[in-house]
């Protein structure tokens, strides 16, 4: 007698071949979302960091090393000038006299991105929290060790610009300057991973993940 078993082996198989397919299909999307770590966004955010606190210091030490406080040197005439002067509070002498609450907040914000960084895929997102995490550390190294003492550091600032009121330092325009980067961000919509809304992936992010070769089935 005929062997009545054959037609629904070929039935198995070809309910068998769209399930294969789609998932060889959500293959490259599973290794894309288990590999979330960017080299080259990690990279680009430690080489923005370390520039962006490296300059911050050589230019306070160039300062401190020069000039006396409350000495003024006129750079370009009225309208930028170096004023050198100790600030024991935030960016731009806001706050002074809290010196120990922003060594706490800066180092908060240190440890946060540099836990953060591995989310990050976008070399733009990653050039803004190298900015931020440069200028951080950068005026939280003054706070942590120039005087009075540990933590209650006051910070070098020198740079005064005309219809400007307050006087600031290189650390402090890397912060403003990644607020800004933050906003241009924001409103075109890019995200932590370089995607744009509900766009496609990132020339990047797609570049992480192989070509699948075709399967038998697709052939057909």
């Amino acid at each position: 007698m005929p062997c009545r078993s054959t037609p629904r082996r070929s039935t198995a198989r070809r309910l068998h071949q769209p399930a294969t397919r789609a998932l060889a299909a959500t293959e490259p999307q599973a290794e894309v979302r288990a590999s979330p770590v960017s080299v080259r966004a990690l990279v680009t955010l430690a080489v923005v960091a370390l520039a962006v606190y490296g300059l911050d210091q050589l230019s306070k030490f160039l300062i401190v090393s020069n000039l006396t406080e409350g000495e003024l040197v006129r750079v370009l005439g009225e309208v930028l000038q170096f004023h050198f002067v100790k600030n024991s509070g935030a960016a731009f002498s806001f706050a002074s006299g809290s010196t120990w609450i922003f060594s706490i907040a800066a180092s908060a914000v240190t440890v946060f991105i540099i836990g953060f960084s591995r989310r990050i895929r976008s070399v733009g997102w990653a050039v803004l929290f190298g900015m931020l995490l440069g200028g951080t550390t950068g005026n939280l190294t003054d706070r942590l060790f120039r005087e009075p003492g540990f933590g209650v550091g006051h910070v070098v600032d020198f740079i005064q610009v005309i219809g400007f009121p307050a006087i600031f330092n290189i650390a402090d325009s890397f912060i403003v300057a990644s607020m800004g980067l933050f906003i241009i961000l924001t409103i075109r919509g890019v995200g932590l991973d370089g995607k744009r809304g509900h766009g496609t992936a990132p020339a990047d992010a797609a570049s992480d993940v192989e070509p699948q070769p075709p399967t038998s089935h697709d052939s057909k």
